[in-house]
């Protein structure tokens, strides 16, 4: 495998959800809006924003919202939109129509060009020496969070990121093997779950020795546990939601067969 300081960053990435209680300055903001800025864009169209969350009721709220302790507290909070409103208004303004900008294929690019803008952001904040966790939890009641940010139509609060001075040192996370993600043409058929045996085991592992909240567990058992078991919660609206914001409104529906040949 080859090393240097960025793929060393990558590898050894690992959550931090308690900050000190050290703000980020302008240089440092100004670096990582500049590097979420230049990640990749479907089509050009650039179709993403970054809140940055300081009023303390604001980041009260949205703690509420993702019942996580550490959500609003020390670090600094931003939430990542799914930004078509800009790109409406520009047609709008200039004597055009919304033209596709309600379908689900554009609504996919802006969630790509989002989650993209995400990952340069939080990349290049550990490269400065920082931490930061990725929040879906935002998406815990997502109607609410869309009122209690007075978001327009066509915007759509996707992922929280919060950014900070580490003041803890978790371990490494074990991921899955390569074998069972990196695949070559084709896609695999034949998985069997006792192929995983050996790598719960070092799940367990580290469930049993890390630091904070040890457990016994594995990864298939968390698969096999609540996180998947069926029951309802208020993320299962995320696609009601997005379409009262205006997006996806083709979804469900028949499409002109000629569409779909």
């Amino acid at each position: 495998m080859i090393h240097n300081e960025t793929i060393d960053h990558q590898v050894n990435h690992r959550t931090i959800r308690a900050f000190k209680e050290q703000p980020l300055n302008e240089e440092q903001l100004t670096t990582l809006y500049e590097a979420a800025r230049h990640a990749s864009t479907s089509m050009f169209m650039q179709q993403f924003s970054i809140l940055h969350v300081t009023d303390p009721h604001l980041r009260t709220q949205v703690r509420e919202i993702s019942q996580q302790p550490y959500v609003g507290a020390n670090g600094d909070l931003f939430i990542f939109i799914v930004d078509l409103y800009r790109n409406q208004q520009i047609r709008e303004q200039e004597g055009n129509d919304d033209g596709r900008l309600h379908t689900t294929d554009i609504f996919m690019q802006a969630v790509e060009d989002t989650t993209l803008a995400v990952q340069n952001f939080l990349t290049a904040a550990e490269s400065m020496g920082l931490g930061g966790v990725i929040l879906g939890s935002i998406q815990n009641n997502l109607e609410k969070l869309v009122q209690v940010l007075n978001m327009p139509k066509m915007t759509l609060p996707f992922l929280g990121i919060q950014v900070g001075v580490p003041d803890q040192e978790p371990q490494l996370k074990p991921r899955l093997p390569q074998r069972f993600i990196a695949f070559e043409n084709h896609y695999p058929r034949g998985f069997k779950v006792a192929d995983l045996a050996e790598y719960d085991q070092v799940v367990t592992q580290y469930y049993d020795l890390r630091d904070a909240n040890r457990r016994i567990d594995s990864f298939t058992k968390q698969i096999n546990g609540d996180k998947l078991n069926k029951h309802f919660t208020k993320r299962d609206e995320f696609g009601l939601v997005a379409q009262k914001q205006g997006f996806a409104l083709d979804w469900g529906k028949d499409l002109p067969k000629q569409n779909i040949e």
